[in-house]
């Protein structure tokens, strides 16, 4: 396996996280994900999204806003010449897939035959890191000051920017 993979939670490292956001007025794009992600395919990463989305199964939104809004998402990525290779949600609060589990990277990982060693995720919250760790990625950061005294990352970061550096 030679393929490596950008692995990204989406509410808190893409867009400002203000709790179940999924329409587009909500949805603000975090400052530094384009040229994060721009500079990860330059250096040949993949850009999974990893996301669990909760709302769906608590009523705040319906499975179709979440489709739209990623939609959207999509299109303005593209818009910044950067194709988001896949994405993979999980919208229940108990399963398999929900972060800290290391489902949806290893589902991504045997579908796009990922090297999960040579590869990265950023998250904002210890659940993200935990699942990172779970699936063995070695580089696990942590952005923002959210306490995580059950997991360590590997480093915390302020801003994306700072993420740079570890690609």
């Amino acid at each position: 396996m030679t393929t490596k993979a950008l692995f990204l939670d989406r509410d808190g490292v893409i867009n400002v996280d203000r709790a179940y956001v999924y329409r587009k007025e909500d949805f603000h794009f975090m400052d530094g994900i384009f040229d994060l992600c721009r500079a990860a395919k330059e250096k040949g990463y993949l850009i999974i999204i990893v996301t669990n989305q909760s709302g769906i199964e608590r009523g705040y939104y319906t499975e179709l806003d979440y489709l739209t809004l990623t939609q959207h998402m999509l299109e303005e990525f593209e818009r910044n010449a950067i194709t988001i290779d896949d994405i993979y949600y999980c919208p229940h609060l108990q399963h398999e897939d929900r972060k800290p589990s290391p489902g949806m990277i290893l589902k991504a990982q045997k579908k796009h035959h990922i090297d999960l060693k040579a590869s990265l995720m950023i998250g904002d919250k210890p659940r993200d890191l935990e699942a990172g760790q779970r699936a063995g990625i070695p580089v696990n950061l942590l952005i923002g000051d959210q306490p995580s005294p059950e997991i360590e990352p590997t480093a915390r970061i302020q801003n994306l920017h700072q993420a740079l550096a570890w690609l």
